[in-house]
């Protein structure tokens, strides 16, 4: 039943990061601005640290909503 709900974080993670990209290409086409794209660019350089660094944002936010599951990229 864990492996379920961990899987589910996965998922809401992948989402979430998904739904910043999509959203900074829309403002950037919606707008004109190039600005925006330093969404995307945040996003991406976040994700190819978080390896190293053991740290991901949206990780830290989904492990303090989502008690009854296990700590994913917790900085161990």
């Amino acid at each position: 039943m864990n492996v379920a709900r961990n899987i589910m974080k996965v998922r809401a993670h992948d989402a979430i990061c998904g739904i910043l990209y999509l959203i900074s290409v829309g403002l950037t086409l919606q707008t004109g601005n190039l600005d925006f794209l330093y969404i995307a660019l945040a996003v991406g350089v976040l994700q190819i640290i978080s390896p190293f660094t053991k740290f991901c944002p949206v990780y830290f936010t989904l492990n303090k909503l989502m008690k009854n599951t296990d700590p994913i990229q917790n900085g161990k």
